[in-house]
């Protein structure tokens, strides 16, 4: 018996954000879990979070500094794999960098996280920038 598999089979099969239905601007969400050290893997932060529910969707988010002239190119490149500009809460950058922080909404496993913190490094690294690390928020538990 020969099973012909059609493209959206393969997709719903291997998507990564499977169950995503979370807003990045809700009030409500909270760090879960984070790394700024580059020598920590993510299994290790993930495995010392606090409050993460590892079933539900998160909103990942790359802590980058880039240089002002290539900020609007990354985040071109990173929108193709569905990252937005989150809203900028710190001061502005120096005149070498600018502060940018890439956010998307997936569900949460070490083996994703390496992969997009990985590609997040890369890319800051290609723009002359610097990867500094990620954090993860999901909303809060209700009492």
């Amino acid at each position: 018996m020969k099973v012909k598999a059609t493209p959206g089979l393969w997709r719903r099969l291997f998507r990564r954000d499977r169950d995503t239905a979370l807003d990045p601007d809700r009030a409500d969400l909270v760090v879960v879990a984070s790394s700024f050290d580059d020598a920590e893997a993510c299994s290790a932060a993930l495995a010392r979070a606090t409050g993460l529910a590892p079933d539900a969707p998160a909103v990942l988010r790359h802590h980058l500094r880039i240089p002002p002239r290539h900020v609007q190119a990354v985040c071109a490149i990173a929108a193709q794999d569905g990252y937005s500009p989150a809203p900028q809460v710190s001061g502005p950058g120096t005149d070498e960098f600018e502060p940018l922080i890439l956010r998307r909404v997936q569900l949460l496993d070490a083996l994703h996280c390496s992969q997009e913190r990985s590609r997040m490094a890369g890319l800051a690294q290609r723009h002359d920038g610097h990867a500094d690390g990620w954090d993860a928020l999901q909303p809060s538990p209700q009492p």
